[in-house]
């Protein structure tokens, strides 16, 4: 099958599951439309069965497309992904799809970890999603940015992105006349959440970031980014500030508002459906261009922290 794949129906491959993270699970019902309820329950990731559960079933399911194979690092995990998700092909090795499926999703948020995930699907020449981050490090960014220039179909992003709570913000604030002061939090850790605040707010500001300083420590960061259309933006990302996490304020010289972004399902799923549309047309949902300056936020918040607060300049990345 040739990419893009236009209105053809599409299998997918399910790669990969690290600590924490139960996309797998999650991504691969909204994709396939179903579940098994008996093995729902034996989910290890309380938030996707509550979630899931309270989806009435006509909403579950993208059409023309199917998870049809999975791999995890654990094999035990893989089967009881596909008894969960009714998957009906668990390979040994994560290479094995290749042949077998039309392209791949990376489920895994481990940055420095997903060129080597990827490579082997970027050469086989099938389209690849991977989970945010892209990537944590400038080599890896260089990596990713040469396949993008060289034509493999590659995207990445955060649920966040596609909230539908802060979605009619986008590029519209108008209203609050020009922003001077943006506030988000996130839990967890900035090297994997980070992104989520990150890419909460880049559609509201749009490109055009100067520089990063993050004052705060590994479980505690607190990250200044400079933006050139004078704003302000200040995130907190706190491992224990799960009650807390995805607020963000949004303040003008004319007004403001705080928003919280809740609704979970309907963010991946819109994700989903924005790498299916990329399937089907080949035009990606973001430009290259927005995720690679989002990847360049991630890299320089962990420079920062690791060099004492530094302000980093995006400028230093080059073009």
């Amino acid at each position: 099958m040739t990419f893009p794949f236009a209105d053809r129906t599409i299998r997918l491959a399910m790669l990969g599951m690290v600590e924490g993270n139960g996309h797998p699970y999650s991504w691969s019902m909204i994709i396939n439309g179903r579940y098994d309820a008996e093995a729902l329950k034996t989910c290890p990731y309380p938030a996707i069965i509550n979630y899931i559960g309270k989806q009435p079933p006509e909403t579950l399911g993208i059409p023309g497309v199917e998870v049809t194979h999975v791999w995890t690092d654990n094999p035990a995990e893989a089967s009881q992904v596909a008894a969960v998700a009714k998957i009906a092909n668990v390979v040994t090795r994560a290479e094995d799809v290749i042949g077998q499926v039309d392209a791949v999703v990376i489920a895994t948020d481990k940055g420095f970890e997903h060129v080597e995930r990827a490579r082997p699907f970027v050469e086989a020449g099938l389209p690849v999603f991977v989970d945010k981050p892209l990537c944590d490090n400038r080599a890896d960014l260089e990596t990713f940015s040469t396949w993008i220039a060289e034509g493999k179909p590659i995207i990445s992003s955060s649920g966040m992105r596609f909230a539908k709570e802060f979605a009619p913000y986008h590029g519209a604030t108008h209203e609050f006349g020009p922003l001077r002061t943006v506030f988000a939090t996130m839990a967890k850790k900035w090297e994997t959440y980070g992104i989520h605040a990150l890419e909460s707010i880049y559609p509201i500001t749009g490109p055009g970031f100067v520089s990063v300083r993050n004052t705060g420590t590994y479980e505690r960061n607190v990250v200044h980014l400079k933006h050139s259309k004078g704003i302000d933006i200040v995130i907190t990302v706190t491992a224990d500030q799960i009650g807390g996490s995805g607020f963000i304020t949004l303040a003008g010289t004319e007004g403001g508002v705080t928003l919280r972004s809740q609704d979970t399902y309907t963010a991946f799923k819109t994700q989903l459906e924005s790498y299916v549309g990329f399937l089907r047309t080949g035009v990606p949902p973001v430009p290259f261009a927005q995720t690679r300056e989002l990847m360049q936020l991630v890299i320089a918040g962990i420079e920062s922290r690791e060099a004492g607060g530094a302000e980093i300049l995006l400028s230093s990345f080059g073009a």
